[in-house]
C-alpha cells in the first residue's frame, strides 16, 4: 500500500438527507471507509449559461484507488443532479495505520 492508493471522493448534494443516504450507501457498501458531511455551503456556479447558487452539502469519502470506478457508479446511481460533481484527490500523505484501516474497510 503506497499513499498513491488513498483517495478522497467527493461530491455535493442539495439535501442532507440525500448527503446521509449517500454515505451510508457507500459505506455498507464497502466502497468507503469513512464518509464526512460537511455544510451546508454555499456553491455558486454555472449551469445552462446563467450564474447559480445553491446551498449544498459536502459528501468526502475516504477509499482506494482501486474501490474509485465502483464509487464513481455508485455515486451516479444515487444522486439526483443531471451533471454531479464527482471528483477523486489522491492523498499524498497517510498514516500507515489509518492507511492499513482504511483498506481493510474497503475489502
Amino acid at each position: 500500500m503506497t499513499t498513491q492508493d488513498i483517495i478522497l471522493a467527493q461530491t455535493t448534494l442539495g439535501k442532507h438527507r440525500d448527503a446521509v443516504a449517500m454515505a451510508n450507501s457507500l459505506i455498507e457498501a464497502r466502497l468507503c471507509a469513512c464518509v464526512q458531511i460537511a455544510g451546508p455551503v454555499t456553491s455558486v456556479y454555472r449551469w445552462q449559461g446563467r450564474v447559480e447558487t445553491a446551498e449544498e452539502y459536502v459528501v468526502s469519502g475516504k477509499t482506494t484507488a482501486r474501490r474509485w470506478p465502483a464509487v464513481c457508479e455508485r455515486i451516479k446511481q444515487l444522486h439526483p443532479y443531471d451533471v454531479p460533481e464527482i471528483i477523486a484527490v489522491p492523498l499524498n500523505a497517510v498514516s500507515e495505520h489509518y492507511a492499513q484501516w482504511l483498506t481493510t474497510q474497503c475489502e
